[in-house]
């Protein structure tokens, strides 16, 4: 399987494949295709794949440690970015749709609206980590503070699943928030379990040095 991902092919193929659901929503446009009011449609659906982007480049890790499937690492930049791709049509869509580029409207409403101004706040903070997702950016950076800038991915999560669930709470509706939060949260855990397994290895191997044999 790594062999299998480490294939030229399966890049472009991946490339292609985060592509597919802004193709789908370009078609939707252009075929009338987005139900009764196409600019919502394209906000909440730009807004979910965010979402699910910002679930799969967490998904990675864990999968790549449970697995052994190293070659799984090749991909996260590239699926980062298309997280970051996805917000800003996100943004730009509620930008023109509902504001209509008018800058001093959209600057009130963000500081007027709780859970606009948590999804701009996230917007603001995934910016940076997509402008340093190049190798001359660590080499410049130095890998340690490149990694603790992109561990910013955390709070983004937690806040593009504030920003989700406060837009939900005016209709009541939370069943895909708790999906999204359950999905983050087991993948938080992990980590959170991991970063406590790989410190607790060397006290546990060397308490198992010194135990007396029998």
């Amino acid at each position: 399987m790594n062999k299998l991902l480490l294939n030229p092919a399966i890049k472009p193929a991946v490339f292609l494949l985060c592509l597919l659901p802004f193709a789908w929503l370009v078609y939707g446009a252009f075929t009338d295709g987005l139900g009764a009011n196409p600019a919502e449609y394209l906000i909440r659906a730009t807004g979910d794949w965010t979402l699910r982007f910002i679930c799969i480049v967490l998904a990675v890790t864990p999968l790549r440690v449970m697995t052994g499937l190293n070659a799984l690492a090749r991909y996260r930049r590239m699926l980062g970015l298309f997280t970051y791709f996805y917000v800003v049509v996100h943004l730009l869509s509620y930008s023109w749709f509902d504001m209509g580029f008018e800058l001093g409207e959209i600057a009130k409403d963000i500081a007027k609206r709780n859970f606009i101004l948590v999804g701009f706040a996230a917007f603001v903070l995934l910016t940076p980590l997509a402008a340093t997702s190049f190798n001359r950016a660590i080499k410049a950076m130095g890998v340690r503070r490149w990694q603790r800038l992109h561990k910013l991915i955390y709070a983004i999560a937690g806040l593009g699943l504030l920003h989700f669930f406060w837009m939900r709470a005016g209709k009541n509706n939370f069943n895909e928030v708790f999906v999204y939060a359950g999905i983050i949260g087991l993948l938080l855990a992990w980590r959170v379990w991991n970063h406590w397994r790989k410190k607790n290895a060397p006290t546990r191997s060397a308490a198992a040095r010194v135990q007396p044999s029998k």
